[in-house]
């Protein structure tokens, strides 16, 4: 298949449905690297697919997260939705940062381990009193991160079930109408701002009253940039983990023998993990633009001043020049420098948590459910539509009676 340069490419080229790569990011990987590509709404814009020039896209300070006045930023649904944290650069965005990064240091992530392998493994119990076959997306996958961001900010969990309607909101490409996104929007942030609020008034051991406290010397955020940040944790912790939960089992379940490998060594469930982030193509396509504040040369194209470059993680992640046999999924492999989380000033916040949750999700699912499997074909799942981020709406799965049943259940792991 010949792939048209001379003018742009229609964009994304993956479908909602599936997690397969296109084919056409293999060939411009080899043929044409830098690519221009027009997406369903806002200029056109460099599409970079080779790793090396994602990488230096993503880090170089010659390109801008913010959008340069006059333009219109690509974007694959009508409403424009780039703001906060990640639509700032230094040094405003170092200041918020360092500031998030000690509210974060003070709860420490990695206390929350134990709080995230106890609620997995309720989720699990309760998924095997109701026996094969159980939905993982609904009993799995959405309540874990949410409780988890939940506890973690000091969010009720009692009210954790209106965060899904909500969510969508900050992660909407095209599913929802541009009123029912602000909606949402709306009211999450009435939520927020009330128990912020609240948090001020009465600060306990959260992050939001370490957000709303943090400072470095006389500099602290606004009300207005807690809300940011606590909002849109809110919202990508829950979204992208719940769709990473869903992707990576169903990628195992579809690749048997890797499966088996960490069945029968749990302590490659750190390292499966990162090769899963590499592997598996969450987003439908590339967002975040970043703009060249000069001109820059990339991939032997002449990016210019203003210009919009898009990295395709998607195909990135999937470069032989770095990880040799790209398209195979290989859980023994050491995975350092995938840009599943992004690079550079901008690398994703939540990193840690992401990671912590993922492996005690795998941990769980796979040390607790013998012979894991789908409960449907493949080919029969229901897919989310019109997100950044796809996933099965809906993924049953069955598995064989555990081989210890009547334990305490505080004596799971």
């Amino acid at each position: 298949m010949d792939i048209p340069v001379t003018q742009p490419l229609s964009y994304p080229f993956n479908r909602w449905e599936g997690l397969e790569v296109d084919e056409r990011y293999a060939r411009l990987r080899a043929e044409s690297p830098m690519v221009r590509v027009k997406l369903a709404y806002g200029n056109e814009a460099w599409l970079a697919t080779r790793y090396e020039d994602g990488r230096l896209v993503l880090a170089d300070p010659r390109f801008s997260r913010v959008l340069p006045p006059g333009l219109d930023m690509p974007r694959m649904g009508e409403r424009k939705v780039d703001s906060g944290l990640m639509a700032t650069d230094p040094p405003e965005h170092s200041r918020i940062r360092r500031l998030a990064a000690k509210a974060f240091t003070q709860r420490g992530v990695e206390s929350l381990r134990p709080t995230v392998t106890k609620v997995a493994n309720e989720l699990v119990d309760a998924m095997i009193d109701l026996g094969p076959a159980v939905d993982l997306v609904a009993n799995f996958a959405v309540p874990l991160p949410t409780t988890t961001i939940c506890v973690l900010l000091g969010v009720p969990v009692a009210d954790q079930a209106l965060f899904g309607e909500w969510a969508s909101g900050f992660l909407s490409a095209t599913g929802l109408t541009a009123e029912k996104i602000d909606e949402y929007q709306r009211n999450l942030w009435t939520y927020m701002a009330e128990l912020l609020a609240e948090r001020v008034a009465d600060p306990q051991d959260d992050l939001l009253s370490a957000l709303a406290n943090a400072k470095d010397n006389d500099d602290r955020f606004s009300g207005e940039e807690v809300l940011h940040l606590a909002a849109s944790l809110l919202a990508a912790g829950h979204e992208t983990t719940t769709a990473a939960i869903s992707d990576f089992v169903l990628t195992l379940l579809r690749h048997p023998g890797e499966l088996a490998k960490i069945e029968q060594d749990p302590e490659l469930i750190p390292q499966a993990v990162e090769e899963l982030m590499r592997f598996v193509p969450l987003g439908v396509g590339a967002t975040l633009p970043r703009y060249a504040k000069e001109d820059v040369e990339v991939g032997g194209v002449l990016v210019r001043a203003g210009e919009p470059v898009l990295v395709t993680i998607n195909s990135v992640n999937r470069d032989d020049a770095v990880f040799p046999n790209a398209a195979t999924l290989d859980v023994t492999r050491t995975v350092k420098a995938h840009l599943g989380f992004g690079h550079g000033v901008h690398h994703c916040l939540g990193a840690s948590l992401a990671r912590t949750q993922l492996q005690v999700a795998l941990a769980t699912l796979v040390g607790r459910l013998p012979n894991l499997r789908l409960a449907v074909p493949a080919d029969q799942l229901r897919w989310k539509q019109g997100g950044f981020v796809r996933s099965p709406a809906e993924m049953p799965i069955s598995w064989d009676p555990p081989v210890v049943q009547n334990l305490p259940r505080s004596t799971h792991p």
